[in-house]
């Protein structure tokens, strides 16, 4: 075990768990999202193990805590996940580099069909750490110096049709209820300040699971089996933020008998700042 120690290496196993998927687990996560979908009766939502990566972070974080930011995170799903099976989930670093004064850590995090071992969904989450301590005043980044980075080429640039959007506020209970029960710098304020924060840092899963939820529900099983996510993670979302998801038809490809669609999509806060983007694709049949 690493227990937040060098050097992480790439192949390092971080460690697995099996879990029982029940419809407990499916209505908390519903609630803490507000992802009420027909289809998850019969299937888990596919991001339901979202955080099962950071269940094993003493296996692959590294030393300086302080300031440390989820950067990329990509998703490819492969299969439904059904209500009542059970998974295993395996952790791996597959890959560490520098980049802009920070340390890259890259874990993959694969859940998988305890039955039959079957690849249900793989994770690829990016994690940055400071190289160097914090600014002068303590905080690594706050409201202001966030809404003052660069701007970034113009985005989104498709040009085909908008999928129905998504929208919440992510107050605190939304936070204890996704990134809890315990007390972090995604829950708890004092936590925040610890390391390098002015307040709560919103996880950057959630609005990964944003994504997921749009895609979900213009797709559907399309989605379910076949769906791919690659986003980055661009601005702090802080706590009781109102925040919209939204995804634009890019072009679309032939895979294999149907239709992949390639989508644009961006999470935006109030002002027009935008939290992530990136690209997500779903399945559609002919």
């Amino acid at each position: 075990m690493n227990l937040r120690g060098e050097p992480v290496r790439v192949g390092q196993l971080c460690g697995s768990h099996e879990y029982a998927v029940d419809a407990e687990l499916v209505a908390f996560y519903a609630m803490a999202l507000d992802d009420e979908h027909p289809l998850h009766s019969e299937f888990a939502p596919p991001l339901v193990f979202h955080s099962e990566c950071y269940r094993f972070v003493g296996d692959w974080y590294l030393r300086n805590l302080v300031g440390n930011l989820h950067g990329q995170q990509d998703w490819e799903l492969f299969a439904p996940i059904p209500v009542g099976s059970r998974v295993r989930t395996r952790s791996t670093v597959v890959d560490r580099f520098a980049k802009r004064g920070r340390d890259y850590v890259v874990n993959e995090t694969d859940v998988c069909s305890a039955d039959d071992g079957k690849l249900l969904v793989r994770g690829r989450t990016y994690q940055s750490f400071l190289q160097e301590g914090p600014a002068p005043d303590g905080f690594v980044v706050d409201r202001e110096g966030a809404a003052r980075k660069p701007k970034r080429p113009s985005f989104p640039t498709a040009e085909g049709p908008d999928l129905e959007p998504a929208s919440m506020v992510v107050d605190a209970r939304r936070c204890w209820m996704f990134s809890g029960p315990g007390r972090n710098y995604h829950t708890d304020p004092g936590e925040a300040k610890k390391l390098g924060f002015p307040t709560v840092v919103v996880q950057g899963m959630l609005s990964t699971c944003l994504v997921s939820r749009v895609m979900e529900r213009h797709f559907g099983t399309g989605w379910l089996s076949g769906g791919r996510m690659s986003v980055k993670l661009t601005n702090v979302i802080w706590m009781d933020e109102e925040i919209q998801c939204r995804a634009r038809v890019r072009d679309e490809t032939p895979e294999g008998g149907q239709t992949r669609v390639h989508c644009e999509v961006w999470v935006e806060k109030q002002g027009g700042v935008l939290a992530l983007l990136g690209t997500a694709s779903g399945l559609r049949s002919e």
